[in-house]
């Protein structure tokens, strides 16, 4: 059976019910690397960022601008904005990706 906050989707729950259910998920991700299960860690990891996107404003985010990624020494120069996520080009790439805004960090120019 389903958690009740599972049943809700991130965009309607409060900012209260979205930090519970990081701790949540980060409780999952730690248990689930304890147990070597790489696959369920990587879901639950994604589904955290996810969660996370939700507590951030997407209008602090400017297209044309470039950040940097926070799990590692990458670049990513946004091209539009859709909702919680940035489109636009990883380490000056041609291929156009998206990426959660909470994955961006400190603006680079």
């Amino acid at each position: 059976m389903k958690e009740r906050m599972e049943e809700k989707r991130f965009s309607e729950m409060s900012e209260f019910e979205l930090r519970t259910e990081i701790g949540r998920l980060n409780e999952k991700a730690k248990k689930a690397e304890q147990l070597g299960r790489t696959n369920e860690f990587a879901v639950y990891e994604r589904r955290m960022l996810m969660a996370q996107a939700y507590l951030l404003n997407p209008e602090d985010f400017q297209p044309g601008a470039t950040y940097s990624i926070l799990d590692g020494d990458e670049t990513f120069q946004i091209s539009y904005m859709n909702g919680r996520f940035a489109w636009g080009y990883r380490n000056n790439q041609t291929s156009l990706e998206a990426v959660p805004i909470s994955l961006l960090g400190k603006k680079i120019n």
